[in-house]
């Protein structure tokens, strides 16, 4: 059975909806800012943060990001019982609550659309946007439901940030992924959405041809990714495997690429192993931040404008390669035919995710 994706939407500090948000980063702008007093000892901490007046940041995020939905696909969908909505987050609005936040927002959700089934939550790491996506596309392949739409949403809060600090993760500037002189991540808020389906006609805009996902776990440690790249070369190899494909046929890599030093070494030894060196690769954490559970749905969302547009985008924060093994990173946007993407995130516990897309 074949499965379209599209009905793309990110809500960041860079805009609200997928064409402004793309064309920040056609323009090579940043969401990330300095924030004062934000950290646990009330330094100053590089964010990219979304300002809202709502009482809860996150369920605002999810109610905007599915209404813009509502003007990407067919609102048929919407009442269907063969629709399901699927949640990727690590924490919720957990700064309401620390017990039931999660269930109770999405309980809400649920009623105020009419949704027919309660949402399915997908928490895993920051692999959760991908493998969200990956869960939606095994649904309706089973047959259980025809339209999918993944929501990834995560917000900043002082639990999240000062457990980051905690692990001395923070970079005390824009985070660099696999730049020389990086120092950590940089926190951010985001949100948002893709469509799968196994119709073309639900889409406003043509779709992109979702080939295959799949995870996989080397239970390397509970924070530190594997020194040899291994649960992210089984995902992709068994990816590739399943799409019928090999490496010689990705025109591109959308990488996790936190800008930590042990995650951006991790990936390039894991794609040096794949045989990947050579096909050119970004990460998109210099404009949005980390955005944890959304990290992956956003990025997806990027690289469906990115096969739109034909481009690839430049990895911002990158300049000197510090990373044990060479990768083609993007140093700027570059105008390319992109037929086909793998885009892959890895996650704490030793998660980690893939998926293919491919124009139809």
């Amino acid at each position: 059975m074949k499965i379209f994706i599209g009905g793309e939407n990110i809500i960041s500090p860079l805009g609200n909806g997928i064409k402004e948000n793309f064309s920040k980063l056609r323009d090579n702008v940043s969401g990330i800012s300095i924030f004062k007093n934000a950290g646990f000892n009330k330094e100053e901490i590089c964010l990219s943060r979304i300002s809202c007046n709502s009482t809860s940041k996150y369920d605002f995020l999810l109610n905007t990001c599915l209404d813009e939905v509502k003007k990407n696909v067919s609102s048929d969908i919407f009442t269907s019982d063969k629709m399901i909505l699927v949640i990727s987050t690590t924490k919720g609005d957990i700064e309401k609550s620390f017990t039931g936040t999660i269930v109770n927002s999405t309980g809400e959700l649920q009623k105020k659309n009419f949704l027919k089934h309660f949402p399915v939550i997908v928490s895993n790491g920051c692999a959760s946007g991908v493998i969200a996506i990956n869960t939606a596309a095994d649904l309706i392949r089973a047959g259980i439901y025809d339209n999918a739409i993944i929501i990834g949403c995560d917000v900043i809060s002082d639990f999240i940030l000062y457990g980051f600090q905690s692990l001395f993760s923070i970079s005390p500037s824009p985070c660099r992924p696999f730049d020389k002189n990086r120092k950590g991540i940089t926190l951010g808020d985001g949100c948002a959405s893709v469509v799968l389906s196994k119709n073309t006609s639900i889409f406003i805009d043509p779709p992109i041809e979702y080939m295959e996902g799949t995870s996989s776990n080397d239970a390397n440690h509970i924070s530190g990714p594997s020194r040899t790249g291994e649960g992210l070369v089984r995902t992709v190899r068994k990816t590739l495997a399943l799409a019928e494909m090999n490496e010689k046929e990705i025109d591109f890599i959308s990488a996790h690429g936190t800008g930590t030093i042990y995650n951006d070494e991790m990936e390039s030894i894991a794609f040096d192993r794949l045989g990947m060196n050579h096909i050119p690769l970004n990460s998109l954490k210099g404009y949005f931040g980390h955005t944890l559970g959304a990290a992956g749905v956003i990025e997806t969302a990027i690289c469906l404008q990115s096969m739109r547009n034909n481009m690839v985008i430049k990895s911002l924060g990158f300049e000197i390669p510090g990373i044990p093994k060479q990768l083609n990173i993007a140093n700027e946007n570059k105008k390319q035919e992109i037929r086909t993407v793998l885009k892959t995130a890895s996650g704490f516990g030793g998660c980690n995710a893939s998926l293919i897309l491919k124009k139809i």
